[in-house]
């Protein structure tokens, strides 16, 4: 599995050191950078890392005022040059506590630790699925093994990695018990989920064999969704 993190620190040379060692570890992405954690506040808002790296002292609110404050926080390594809030920050239950410098075994230590915590947790959580009424079966279908629905007039197919279900609904009914931050509706007749996304090509999104138009109206809205803080170009 891979784990989503982000860096709070108001130290450059601080975030610089902590990305190296993100790169080095195969099993975690950086998916944001704060200087502080109001900026923190604003990213959680859109971004849903699994484990936050996060300084203590730091301008306008210290990271252990800022933890106290959120409801479910991600897992937290808090990373700080001073050992006086490590009472505190393992009160607010966070996983680890690294004094800087930080050496590399240590920062492996630390988030092998928080691997395997999520590891657990997944395993330990029922997978999300849903009953589709198809002729007269109920047939339960897992979300994670959705690849896109098509909608054909009042009935929809939904394409699986092994399977096509064809049920009574609309479009739109189907997309209110689907989790908005696994998939996105991209054309009048398409719903697809997004980390199943293989290419795109023009206006077409490529998944396996099957190419899902974007439509016109949409193409902005669902690339800026897909692409923001994720292309790389030459």
């Amino acid at each position: 599995m891979k784990i989503k993190c982000v860096i709070t620190d108001d130290e450059p040379i601080a975030r610089k050191g902590l990305r190296g060692y993100i790169e080095k570890t195969d099993f975690l992405t950086l998916t944001g950078e704060c200087e502080n954690a109001l900026q923190l506040n604003e990213l959680l808002k859109k971004e849903q890392p699994e484990l936050l790296f996060m300084d203590i002292e730091m301008p306008y609110i210290n990271g252990i005022d800022f933890l106290s404050g959120i409801h479910n926080p991600p897992k937290v390594i808090i990373t700080s040059a001073y050992e006086q809030y490590a009472l505190k920050g393992y009160e607010l239950n966070v996983t680890d506590y690294l004094l800087k410098p930080i050496s590399f075994d240590r920062f492996l230590k630390a988030v092998n630790r928080v691997h395997e915590l999520l590891q657990k947790e997944q395993e330990s959580t029922p997978e999300p699925y849903l009953f589709v009424k198809t002729d007269k079966l109920l047939k339960k279908v897992t979300i994670q093994d959705i690849l896109f629905i098509e909608s054909m007039g009042n009935y929809v197919l939904i394409h699986t990695s092994s399977s096509k279900e064809i049920t009574y609904s609309p479009l739109k009914s189907l997309l209110e018990f689907l989790p908005d931050n696994l998939f996105m509706q991209v054309h009048r007749s398409y719903i697809v989920q997004t980390s199943k996304i293989q290419a795109i090509e023009g206006n077409m999104l490529i998944i396996g064999i099957h190419k899902i138009p974007i439509a016109r109206s949409l193409r902005d809205e669902v690339l800026n969704a897909l692409l923001k803080d994720k292309l790389i170009s030459r």
